[in-house]
């Protein structure tokens, strides 16, 4: 397992290329290898997320469940994004979301606590920390302003520009749930645009 999580561990630590020496070996150390199957779950609501995944290969697709029984999907992270709840992972309080994988998924992942030992050891680390946060604090924004300014059919063009590279890896009922509109309107909305 050693030798095989090494190309996968390098991928994480590209992400950091001013990591002194020190903290990159720390880093190194903490990280854990995991593999999940088409359908598996990184987790589920009421689940405590004690660790950061960071994809390597594969897509996950992070929903809740409302009050009526629908699933409503909230965000779709592939390679080179973090699978996460942040508040929660934050807060080690339970999760209100499932973050279920839509593909083979491999992650690395970094467990809370030490992370919190990295924080506390070495400097440069709070601020790789902070860069994570930003990362996933950008995209959570992100979301909620497209709601709050575009109506669904902008909303469909700049997923399909921030986002085509998933685009035929996931469903049309997945990505009207993502999109806040029926599956129906969502048709619509591509056949008005293929017109154009």
């Amino acid at each position: 397992m050693e030798e095989e999580a090494m190309p996968y561990f390098d991928q994480f630590m590209e992400q950091f290329p001013h990591m002194e020496v020190e903290t990159q070996k720390f880093t190194r150390s903490i990280l854990i290898l995991k593999k999940y199957k088409k359908k598996e779950f990184l987790a589920k609501a009421g689940d405590v997320q004690t660790a950061i995944p960071y994809i390597c290969q594969g897509l996950v697709r992070r929903y809740y469940i409302n009050e009526k029984g629908n699933t409503i999907t909230t965000s779709f992270t592939s390679e080179q994004g973090y699978a996460t709840d942040y508040p929660s992972f934050l807060n080690q309080r339970p999760t209100k979301y499932y973050m279920e994988c839509l593909e083979p998924t491999i992650v690395v992942e970094m467990p809370y606590e030490k992370l919190q030992e990295a924080y506390r050891k070495f400097k440069d680390s709070e601020m790789y920390g902070r860069l994570i946060a930003e990362m996933v604090l950008t995209r959570e924004t992100d979301r909620v302003e497209s709601f709050l300014f575009e109506n669904a059919e902008q909303r469909y063009l700049n997923f399909l520009e921030t986002h085509k590279h998933i685009l035929n890896r996931i469903s049309l009922s997945h990505l009207a749930s993502y999109l806040g509109i029926e599956r129906q309107s969502l048709s619509r909305i591509r056949s008005n645009l293929a017109k154009k």
